[in-house]
């Protein structure tokens, strides 16, 4: 008997049980290009001002999950929230791609690993910490996945257009939010980790899975590099929260498919 992690039983088999593209029609109306946006207040307060409109919704056991269409520089972007945690996340990330969308920024929060890194200041990840179990339903088992690298490009070419401050460095994964113990986050920081999350290592494995291109800005949230932690109100951050889903789609609409 093998007593090995099933998790590590890699499948490369191309096409599942479930299929996305077999179980959902493509729509005409969605966008190419998408902005996955962990702020459910941002995307409410885009809809409440008339800047966003429903197009569709996708459903689980928790309900629907709408997807929006709103302008950005005179062009359609997709707008929708993934849920939180990386399965969720994921299987939403398929769904659009199946409806059509190609290209995606994602952004959201994150702790911070290095308490000198504000709340409010953004980091552009180029790799991500494998410690959740989605990614490796996708991609061989290894230590990191990545983003699209045409993403980052088209992030970073945003940011320095609108003089945004920003650090690029690599992102923990991790699915267990309350087993972020200090010998673990002090193994991520020792390996170059800046900031932790839930979702980064699986949206890039999915991507890189199925071909499209995929990055990612997070916010620097909550502080773990103290004696004690500090939530430092991360939530209540609104004014970077709205600018950072803002600056998501024009990444978005800046990716550049033959850049990578």
């Amino acid at each position: 008997m093998d007593n090995s992690p099933p998790i590590l039983e890699f499948d490369g088999e191309p096409e599942a049980i479930l299929e996305p593209r077999k179980l959902i029609e493509p729509l005409e109306t969605m966008p190419t290009h998408g902005v996955i946006c962990f702020f459910q207040d941002v995307i409410t307060h885009f809809v409440n001002l008339g800047l966003a409109e429903e197009i569709h919704a996708l459903r689980s056991e928790i309900g629907r999950h709408p997807i929006y269409v709103h302008q950005v520089q005179g062009q359609r972007v997709a707008l929708f929230h993934p849920g939180i945690g990386a399965p969720l996340a994921a299987a939403m990330l398929e769904e659009v791609i199946a409806l059509g969308c190609r290209n995606f920024i994602a952004c959201g929060g994150a702790g911070v690993l290095n308490r000198e890194l504000a709340m409010g200041h953004l980091v552009v990840p180029n790799a991500a910490v494998r410690d959740e179990g989605t990614s490796y339903h996708y991609l061989i088992p290894d230590r990191l996945a990545a983003p699209s690298p045409a993403a980052v490009m088209a992030i970073e070419q945003v940011l320095q257009q609108r003089k945004v401050d920003y650090v690029v460095g690599k992102t923990w994964t991790t699915d267990a939010i309350y087993r972020e113990t200090r010998a673990r986050m002090a193994l991520r920081r020792g390996e170059g980790c800046i900031t932790v999350e839930m979702e980064a290592a699986a949206l890039f494995a999915v991507a890189q899975f199925r071909g499209v291109h995929l990055g990612q800005i997070l916010y620097c949230g909550d502080n773990l590099d103290g004696d004690e932690w500090d939530g430092r109100e991360w939530t209540k951050n609104w004014g970077v929260r709205e600018i950072l889903a803002t600056l998501a789609a024009e990444a978005a609409l800046a990716i550049d498919p033959g850049a990578s």
